[in-house]
């Protein structure tokens, strides 16, 4: 990607200064310990920000290599393997997921408990589809094994320690064994969706999820630091992960999730796990805006780069409003295959162009791009903290007025 000023990159210097002061701001008063911003506009890189440490206590600032633990910005990605395979006619929106993993064809509903406490399960309506699948709406919970769980179907899934599992396969194994949230399609629910989308990627190919990913997307791609691990020579390049919980100090911690990164993951989750750096995210969110090539290698079709950064979900569901950490979906503000969907920014409140994709990760990582005004925008940063500041909707107002014509 080409480095310029940014006025020509169609930027307002000052606009961007107001994004770098917002991001300054929270290092400043010790919500966030540092972070790696990019941004680029009609294919040109205007701005790479490194504001702040990497660690604390050792005095190591943030540089543009730095290593980031991106957790659901996992997800997208897995979306756009799942495209490069529908690109092949492999699978199709209406295919029941049960059509590429038998293991799920005898899915039941819960509905409720008996006085004794046993579960009440129902039939399925219908059988969960890929559609289903790729909008949160298949039925799936989570099991992520912190704090309290939300629900019963919560508590099931930890029990069974479905993302324990040893691998996909054992996964959906255990997953069989368990009754859906919800009737099929009526609710939107943030879930295993994504990993099971790994499972169905390594039936499909005949590669694990990793090495799919990395052949043909990471690679083909040029981003030489994205994987689900961090290679031992690059383990002084990964930023310290920090807690932060009401008014404490950044506290360094260890991944409650996965502690040790150097250790290549049994088990590589399609919802979370990736390792990236700001610039070969950037890579990445280029290609989407390019219409799935970059630098002249083609990685997704652009048809399937539009049906990723499509809406699929009804009004209903959008009036709803259903809540994901700080993605909350209302009129405007849709969800397509694996990412957030701008259909009416005004009506979201958010001044981004139409149809603009995003999604965030668990630490605060978060990317959009643009396509209208042909605008991709990468944010990292290491924290968790149930009050994270909402970085990804603050940048998106302050990059609106950077923009030059």
């Amino acid at each position: 990607m080409r480095r310029g000023t940014p006025e020509e990159a169609g930027l307002i210097p000052a606009g961007l200064d107001a994004v770098d002061a917002a991001v300054q701001a929270q290092i400043d008063a010790g919500v966030i310990a540092g972070a790696v911003t990019v941004v680029a506009r009609h294919g040109v890189v205007a701005r790479i920000g490194t504001p702040g440490y990497k660690d604390i206590a050792r005095g190591e600032v943030m540089a543009e290599d730095t290593i980031f633990r991106i957790f659901s910005m996992t997800k997208p990605i897995t979306g756009t393997a799942m495209m490069i395979l529908h690109d092949e006619g492999l699978w199709h929106p209406d295919d029941p997921i049960a059509k590429h993993l038998p293991e799920l064809s005898n899915l039941q509903v819960f509905v409720g408990e008996a006085d004794d406490g046993t579960p009440i399960l129902a039939p399925v309506d219908r059988a969960p589809t890929i559609m289903d699948l790729m909008t949160h709406r298949a039925g799936f919970a989570y099991g992520v094994a912190i704090g309290e769980p939300a629900d019963r179907i919560e508590a099931m899934y930890r029990d069974a320690q479905v993302l324990q599992a040893n691998d996909l396969t054992d996964m959906i194994a255990r997953l069989a064994r368990l009754p859906l949230a919800y009737q099929p399609g009526t609710r939107w629910r943030y879930s295993l969706s994504m990993d099971v989308q790994g499972a169905i990627v390594e039936r499909l190919s005949g590669q694990t999820l990793a090495e799919f990913i990395r052949s043909r997307i990471f690679t083909p791609l040029g981003m030489v630091d994205t994987a689900f691990f961090v290679a031992p020579d690059k383990r002084q390049r990964l930023a310290t992960l920090y807690l932060k919980m009401g008014d404490m100090p950044l506290t360094a911690i260890d991944n409650p999730l996965r502690p040790d990164p150097e250790a290549e993951p049994r088990m590589a989750m399609g919802g979370g796990g990736l390792f990236s750096t700001a610039v070969d995210y950037a890579r990445y969110t280029q290609m989407l805006l390019n219409g799935g090539e970059l630098d002249g290698v083609r990685i997704v079709s652009a048809q399937g780069v539009r049906e990723q950064m499509t809406n699929r979900l009804p009004n209903d569901m959008l009036e709803a409003r259903f809540v994901a950490g700080h993605q909350a979906f209302r009129p405007g503000f849709g969800y397509g295959y694996n990412g957030v969907v701008f259909t009416d920014p005004a009506l979201a409140g958010i001044p981004v162009g139409r149809g603009t994709y995003h999604w965030d990760g668990a630490a605060g990582t978060w990317f959009w791009v643009d396509p209208e005004n042909d605008v991709l925008f990468v944010g990292m940063i290491q924290l968790l903290s149930y009050t994270a500041p909402p970085l990804q909707a603050t940048t998106q107002c302050l990059m609106a007025d950077a923009l030059l014509g």
